[in-house]
């Protein structure tokens, strides 16, 4: 189906916002995201977990909402008006949302000097993408923190599961917690 043709069922409610999560991956997502403060999603899509995460979040918690929403040939993003219409039907903390892709957004003034306790990458699945992800984001995360990584497992021959067996899951700063199929959650572990 055409994303515009999408975006008018959305509109109309005949066709619920896409996410390439799990349902089970989302749970596992909000159990680590539960009463967190300062939290980060690179990759919304159409907001189907930034939706859950911003319902689990604290009260007064932050997320930060990452994605470089691309416009089409209309010159808007309607992937983009999806995800700010489905993250609106919660109203629990605030989100502000960060129109690049995950490295470059680690350089944003907002979050720029700022600790998080909860990161879910979900961006570029290369290797080189996912690496740059890890590399600007890993040492903003607070001791006692999350990062959690979509495509890190069951995903043979992607970048982002060889990045995060090869690297992401050998940082000792780091110990894996949690894993539901394609997700592999990690804990900071080390003071800074």
């Amino acid at each position: 189906m055409s994303v515009p043709l999408h975006y008018l069922r959305w509109t109309l409610g005949l066709d619920a916002a896409e996410t390439q999560t799990t349902a089970a991956e989302r749970a596992c997502l909000a159990k680590h995201a539960t009463g967190r403060r300062a939290l980060v999603e690179i990759g919304v899509f159409e907001g189907v977990t930034t939706r859950v995460l911003r319902e689990v979040m604290a009260a007064d918690g932050v997320l930060f909402a990452v994605d470089p929403f691309f416009t089409g040939r209309l010159g808007v993003s309607l992937h983009q008006r999806i995800a700010h219409g489905e993250v609106a039907r919660t109203r629990r903390g605030r989100v502000e949302w960060i129109g690049a892709i995950g490295r470059e957004a680690a350089r944003e003034p907002r979050v720029a000097d700022r600790d998080v306790d909860f990161i879910f990458v979900d961006g570029d699945h290369t290797w080189d993408g996912i690496a740059g992800d890890w590399e600007a984001w890993s040492g903003k995360v607070a001791p006692g923190g999350i990062m959690a990584f979509h495509d890190s497992r069951e995903t043979p021959g992607a970048g982002s599961q060889e990045f995060t067996e090869q690297v992401i899951t050998r940082d000792p700063r780091f110990t894996v917690i949690d894993t539901e199929f394609r997700v592999t959650v990690i804990q900071r572990v080390t003071a800074r």
